[in-house]
């Protein structure tokens, strides 16, 4: 169905509750199908990867046929990355930068090449994840069922965002942490339309996923003390080094993905190698961290012994960074949750043996590092927090999670570390990756921007945005009611400006926004 320039119908999308509603529970069960068919596929084929390095190492006399192997579906994937750039990596970015306005997603190739991508990655071996393919998953399904239901672009890509947060959902049985996930990360404001959509399309995929694996948490260790008033100080220690580890998880990532394009130079494809056979000689010798690594969370014991944890950290730690920095398409959320629990795990056998610490404590250590680490690396701390309650099933620690995560993103913030899916989006942009080629002036959105306390626009004009010719600001949200605006209303914050503009100029006019409208 083509979307159409039928701006009353776009601006009064927030009226439409009960198409929004159906809408997206067809997109929440269709996104819990693919999803579960993903999970699946991955739970095969890191099975299948598991079988082919135990015969490998066993018939050492045939490591050189499988690493002749390994170099050709490194070769291959490098293929499909590059006819298909958008699913390199997680896909996170990806998204984002399509409800922006910078990617054109064809979402019927993005979705088959994904799926087929992501499960290659995984059958070999390479640290990366489930869940940002999912959710590009997601959100790919969701575009192509918008694209029949839809009549309006602004319907679409609040739709495409539903499908984003029950991709999410479905990856890891954790409905409210997709729900946040849209709402903090990819639409970045708090939107009733886009709350109910995110929360139906999210539970909807939960039940489908529910149903095929199962009501337990995805984290099967229980945490069941707490931690004492009195050593409280330690989580607070905890917080500064799990937001120094982010800051630095966030600046190699990026340096191992500019480091990675110096190998263009010589081959396009060589990139898309490397990870593959240095999958094979840890296939062989280390086959612990292969994957996305709920294997190593399932081990993680006081019994482990220190050197273990640091050895397991490290050589996971820089084997992440080879896998996601090549392009390679699969997740970080994983990986750096594990990443982030065996920093977890270190500070805790260190305090539990040299400090008296409770030994009961060793797992509320691991769980708060995970929300810490992926808050320092992420900066979506509520996500954070929902996320590891609900994949723990353990609601007896929220007041600690939250101290570690603010602490961690503080911290992270002082290092000047940005947000790794920004870093990611920016690197995707400047290289050009599928670029929007609407270049129609009469191909109408509209969009909102919430005017925050502090902005420079706070108390000046319409006109004083100067928005590029054809651009309106067309609505004006405020206490609960609409304002038809002109050149000379004064913008106050908390309002929410609805603007009407051409597609081609859908990134310029947001980013003039945000520069307008977010404090500083």
């Amino acid at each position: 169905m083509k979307a159409r320039n039928d701006y009353n119908r776009a601006l009064r999308t927030h009226e439409r509750k009960f198409a929004i509603i159906w809408k997206s529970l067809v997109v929440g069960l269709s996104v819990g199908i693919i999803t579960v068919l993903y999970r699946l596929t991955l739970t095969q084929a890191e099975h299948w990867s598991k079988s082919i390095y135990g015969y490998f190492s066993a018939n050492m006399n045939l490591v050189l046929p499988m690493f002749g192997g390994l170099a050709v579906v490194g070769w291959l994937i490098g293929m499909l990355v590059t006819r298909y750039p958008l699913i390199s990596g997680s896909g996170i970015p990806q998204v984002e930068g399509q409800i922006l306005g910078y990617f054109k997603n064809p979402w019927l190739s993005t979705l088959l090449a994904k799926f087929f991508g992501g499960a290659v990655t995984l059958l070999a071996g390479l640290s990366v994840g489930r869940e940002g393919p999912c959710i590009q998953l997601g959100a790919s399904t969701a575009q192509g069922i918008s694209n029949t239901l839809s009549k309006t672009r602004t319907e679409r890509k609040i739709l495409i965002a539903s499908g984003a947060s029950a991709g999410l959902s479905a990856a890891f049985n954790a409905p409210l942490a997709g729900v946040m996930f849209a709402l903090e990360e990819i639409y970045r404001y708090f939107s009733p339309i886009i709350l109910l959509a995110t929360i139906i399309s999210a539970v909807a995929a939960d039940l489908v996923a529910s149903y095929i694996f199962g009501l337990n948490p995805i984290f099967n260790f229980v945490v069941s003390d707490k931690i004492p008033l009195e050593n409280y100080w330690l989580i607070l220690v905890l917080g500064i080094i799990i937001g120094v580890s982010g800051a630095f998880y966030n600046y190699i990532l990026v340096s191992s993905i500019k480091l990675y394009r110096k190998t263009l130079d010589y081959n396009k494809y060589i990139k898309f190698v490397i990870p593959f056979l240095v999958a094979g000689v840890l296939g062989l010798y280390f086959p612990i961290v292969l994957g996305g690594g709920e294997h190593i969370i399932e081990v993680l014991s006081l019994s482990n012994g220190l050197r273990w944890l640091v050895l397991v950290l490290g050589v996971k730690f820089l084997f992440s960074m080879i896998s996601f920095g090549s392009g390679a398409p699969g997740g970080i959320f994983f990986p750096l949750l594990v990443i982030g629990s065996l920093v977890g795990a270190v500070y805790g056998s260190v305090t539990i043996n040299s400090m008296g610490v409770d030994p009961d404590l060793f797992y509320n250590f691991v769980v708060l590092a995970m929300a810490g680490f992926f808050t320092a690396i992420v900066r979506a701390p509520i996500t954070g927090i929902i996320l590891i309650i609900e994949m723990t099933g353990s609601f007896s620690s929220l007041l600690p999670l939250t101290i570690v995560s603010i602490i961690a993103y503080i911290t992270a913030d002082m290092l000047r570390s940005t947000p790794i899916y920004e870093s990611l989006l920016a690197i995707q942009v400047g290289e050009g990756v599928s670029e929007r080629h609407d270049t129609d002036q009469y191909k109408k959105i509209t969009f909102e921007s919430i005017v925050h306390h502090g902005c420079r626009f706070e108390g000046k004009t319409i006109k004083d945005m100067a928005l590029p010719y054809g651009s309106l600001v067309v609505a004006i949200r405020r206490h609960g009611g609409d304002i038809t605006p002109n050149g000379e209303t004064v913008i106050h914050a908390e309002d929410t400006l609805v603007v009407l503009t051409s597609l081609k100029d859908e990134v310029r006019v947001k980013e003039i926004l945000k520069d307008c409208t977010e404090a500083e």
